[in-house]
Parts: C-alpha cells; structure tokens; sequence
C-alpha cells in the first residue's frame, strides 16, 4: 500500500515544490492544505502516514495543529519546519510530541533522508498496532500465540484431545509452551471448573515427591505429626500435570503406573486405597524411547502416559508466529520496564527470524525484554542486540552466499558468515547516517575508531552511502 503524507504550508509554491519532489522520491501520494484548520480536518477523515507542517501560519499555527492532531491521533508522526528555527522552538514542538524538526531553508536530500525515517517509523506503528490485534482478536488460543499451519494443528489436537478424558503426553523441546499447552486442554475440557495442578518433578526430591503426590498418614515418618492430602486427591474432578516426567525415579514410576492403571492411590503410612477422580497430563523434553532402551524408564509407564502424544513444534519449524510473539512480548513487558511499547525495526525482526533460537519461545521472550531494555531509540533496531548478533552471525541473511556453508571448514564458514554479517550491518548504519561515520558509531555502541578498524578489515567504504 503506498504511503500518503500531508504537507501544510500557507506558501503555493513550496507547496508544488514539495509535491513535485516527494512523490517520486518517496513513491508516495502528497495532499496537501494552506492553513491548520484546512489540515485538521483532512486529518479527521482520512488516513495520513505521516504529516509535515510549517510553524508560522496565518490562523492555526503548526504548533496548535500538532497538539490538536496528538488529541485524537497521537501515534501520527508530525515534522515541523520553519524559517524562524530556534533551539527553543525545536525544543518546544519536539516536547510538544512532533517526532523531528528542519529548519528552512533546507537540503532537499537531507529532508528527504528524515521524511523516510519518520515514514519507516509510521509503518512500524501501524504494524505493530496491526499485530497487536490481529494477536487479540485471532492469533492467541488459550495464551498461545500462533497462526503457523504447524500451529494451527496442534490448536486441532488440543480441541479434540479435550473433549476425552484420555492420559495426554505432551512433547517438545525447552521452551516450545508445554505447560501452556496443557492448561489449554484443561481449560477446553469437561474438567475445566475442577483445579489444574503442577508438579514440577525434577525440582522434588524422590522421598519427598512421593509423599507430594499421594499424601501420608500419621507417623508414617517422623515429622508426619497429622495426615495429609496428597497432590492426586487435590486435583480431584480436575487435571494433574506432571511436568517433566522423563526425570522421576524408578520407584516413583511403578507408583505412579498403579494409580493410573487402578485410579487408586494409597498414602504412605496407610492401609487403604483411595479411588482419584483426576486426568492425568505429563509433559517432557526428554526423548523417552530412548531413556526406555537404556533402562531409565519403564516401557508399561510410557504406554500408559502416550495414550495421546502431542508434539510441540520447536519455534525454527514456524518462524512465521515470531512477529507475533515479539508483539505480545512487546506489549507484555514494556509497561513493567517503564516505557511505552517500541516499534520493531524491519532489520531487527529479519534478524530474529534468523537466529537459530535454541531456546525456542523461551529465549525470544528474553531477546524481547533485552532489547526493550537497551533500546535507545524510538523503535528497536539490531544494535540494541549487537551482543547477541556478534555470537550468532548466521542471523543475518545469507542467501547472496550462494555457497552450501557446510562444504567449507568451520572457519571459512566462519569467516564467511562475519563478512556477510558486517557488510549487512555496517552498511545499514551507513546508509541509515548518510555515510557519517561518527553517527553511525554512536547507533551501533561502538568507538568511532573501533568502527573504523572493523570498516577496514571487511572493506567498507563510506562514500558510496554520502551520494545517496
């Protein structure tokens, strides 16, 4: 969709002069008004990406036009400009809520660089803001974020799984929303009035986990001084999740094999069996066939638990979810930081898409609230995580390698992926400072002269970027 701006000067002729000049080097549609109010209400019904304004004008000025527009339209970007140009003025209307200010007379390319930015800046928002809620209205179930086709399946199996009252074993690795997963199918079942309850198993220790799970009674152990519920009667009419199954003992496995073959369990320390009505849902990141063949698990155990297997997708397998999940984490942790949700620059979330996520949506929440919290500028942009770009270079875009990375030793692969890497970044700090180096030092957290040496081991040349 091409953009459209607003441009408002009381003068016809810069008001030609910028239309005739912006709309092809910007590919955008240029309206444009003679005074404030005619501006104030083009404002009101439709919609603009973004707003340029002259500060004296007959009636309305700029700056009552940019308060009345941050009454009803605050996240539309707005630039002054004046002949009048004062660092009080610049002060005034930046405070004021205008995202930049240029002086007249002005260099055409020089306006043209910060009109682009404010425009990049504008379709972020509205991306963001897009996200958010499609995120709200479409893209979560039960707290899941996801429109993935591999998403998409396992939100089919959750509603089908829910509807039996059968053993689930949930599968994936670290991170991928196992628990979250299993909350879903409680909360689509018929058990969804009756408690959820979460074991963690490896954190209990084996003489404790049991008593945990089944109760005991009176002096049982010594500090047993009264009888005790256990987890499986707490869960009664409700779903007991037993979160990393794979880690609990033999002892505890045969224990837990006879409560889910006879839905009895009996306290330590007593005599009688006592018939649970609980469902049963275990999750693992551990490959349990394989524990089987070595003799960590039991087989009969595993039958019982994998009546239905539901296997996480890991975050590589669906990267199409992770704009998604960065809006969510965006919006989930910027309030708590102090600071109103940014924006994700296009170079940053290309980036994203390309780490190898190990962590799958566990690590990309941290990732989130690592660059909330180093952001210096309006939006996110890939040097707020320079330190997680120079461990995993493979981020960046290689497919202009045209080379199988594999077929070279790890360090040609290597040297390669750094190449790849500092001519994307670097060159994308030049460009976005116009060539100026010292600028482009300062956004990226680096010495002038620490860019500089790093500039002439890859071989990047600043002046092209001075002629755009």
């Amino acid at each position: 969709m091409i953009p459209r701006i607003l441009i408002v000067d009381d003068e016809s002729d810069m008001l030609r002069l910028l239309t005739r000049s912006l709309e092809p080097d910007l590919g955008c549609r240029v309206d444009t008004a003679s005074c404030g109010e005619e501006a104030f209400s083009m404002i009101e019904t439709r919609d603009y990406a973004l707003v340029l304004s002259d500060m004296k004008m007959p009636g309305m000025g700029g700056l009552t036009l940019l308060r009345k527009i941050q009454e009803v339209k605050r996240d539309l970007p707005v630039i002054m400009m004046t002949a009048y140009g004062s660092i009080d003025s610049a002060v005034e209307v930046i405070q004021a809520g205008a995202c930049d200010f240029i002086p007249k007379p002005f260099d055409h390319d020089t306006l043209v660089f910060r009109l682009r930015k404010a425009l990049e800046r504008s379709r972020l928002i509205s991306e963001n803001i897009r996200l958010h809620n499609a995120y709200h209205k479409k893209e979560t179930f039960h707290n899941i974020v996801g429109h993935s086709p591999a998403m998409v399946k396992v939100f089919e199996i959750i509603r089908t799984v829910a509807r039996t009252d059968m053993t689930v074993l949930v599968t994936g690795e670290s991170g991928t929303g196992k628990e979250l997963t299993c909350r879903a199918i409680h909360a689509q079942s018929e058990r969804r009035k009756g408690p959820f309850i979460t074991v963690n198993c490896p954190t209990v220790p084996e003489q404790i986990l049991e008593s945990e799970l089944f109760g005991y009674m009176k002096g049982a152990f010594t500090q047993a001084t009264s009888d005790r519920q256990g987890l499986f009667q707490a869960a009664s009419g409700g779903t007991l999740f037993l979160d990393e199954i794979g880690e609990i003992s033999p002892a505890i496995q045969s224990k837990l094999l006879r409560v889910i073959q006879e839905k009895e369990i009996k306290p330590l320390g007593g005599t009688k069996s006592i018939p649970v009505d609980v469902r049963i849902i275990a999750a693992t990141n551990k490959d349990l066939p394989t524990a089987i063949e070595k003799g960590e698990f039991r087989q009969d155990l595993y039958y019982r638990l994998n009546v239905i297997s539901l296997a996480l997708p890991p975050l590589r397998e669906r990267r199409e979810d992770i704009p998604s999940l960065v809006t969510l984490f965006i919006h989930k942790h910027a309030g708590a930081m102090g600071r109103d949700p940014l924006p994700v620059s296009e170079a940053l979330m290309a980036m994203l898409m390309e780490l190898p996520l190990t962590g799958n949506v566990r690590e990309l929440e941290s990732l989130v609230m690592k660059g909330l919290l180093f952001a210096t500028g309006e939006m996110m942009e890939p040097h707020d995580l320079k330190e997680v770009f120079s461990v995993h270079p493979e981020a960046v875009p290689t497919e202009s390698l045209g080379v199988n990375l594999t077929a070279l030793s790890y360090k040609e692969a290597k040297a390669l992926c750094l190449k790849e890497f500092n001519d994307h970044y670097v060159g994308a700090l030049l460009k976005e400072s116009c060539g100026n180096v010292a600028q482009a030092a300062r956004r990226c957290g680096l010495e002038r002269q620490a860019l500089q040496q790093v500039m002439k081991r890859y071989d990047i040349d600043p002046e092209p970027y001075r002629n755009r």
